[in-house]
């Protein structure tokens, strides 16, 4: 009898998804410590120049910045909000708690990946899950 493998879209893509993650992560970080950076220099040659619109214009530049990085900052906790909001659906929702592990936390993905492949009643080989058809 042949056995069928169904599709694992978390728990084939792993590694996929650990790769957003990680750039994700990179983003949060570093993102708003350039945005911030380049805005404190602005500010830092309009105050060297004494020109008081130059110092007000750079000072209104940064906190544009500064507000544009705390939103950077804040991008991946709202898509980890979404994914809790989508996350209800029962017959997915191993599946789902390892796409939303390795995007939230791109470290420990291989281990959510391999839980996540034993409470869909999968064998964990090798990197890859393999779910029998039911």
């Amino acid at each position: 009898m042949l056995i069928m493998a169904r599709p694992a879209i978390c728990s084939d893509l792993w590694e996929i998804w650990q790769i957003i993650g990680w750039v994700l992560w990179i983003f949060k970080i570093v993102i708003p410590i350039i945005i911030i950076l380049f805005g404190m220099i602005d500010l830092g040659k309009a105050v060297v120049a004494s020109k008081d619109d130059e110092i007000k214009k750079s000072v209104k530049s940064l906190v544009m910045r500064a507000i544009a990085g705390v939103i950077i900052f804040f991008i991946p906790t709202i898509i980890g909000l979404i994914f809790g909001i989508v996350g209800d659906f029962s017959e997915v929702e191993a599946e789902y708690n390892i796409c939303r592990s390795c995007i939230t936390n791109p470290g420990g993905c291989e281990a959510a990946a391999q839980s996540g492949c034993a409470e869909l009643g999968g064998t964990w080989m090798d990197g890859t899950c393999s779910i029998p058809e039911e």
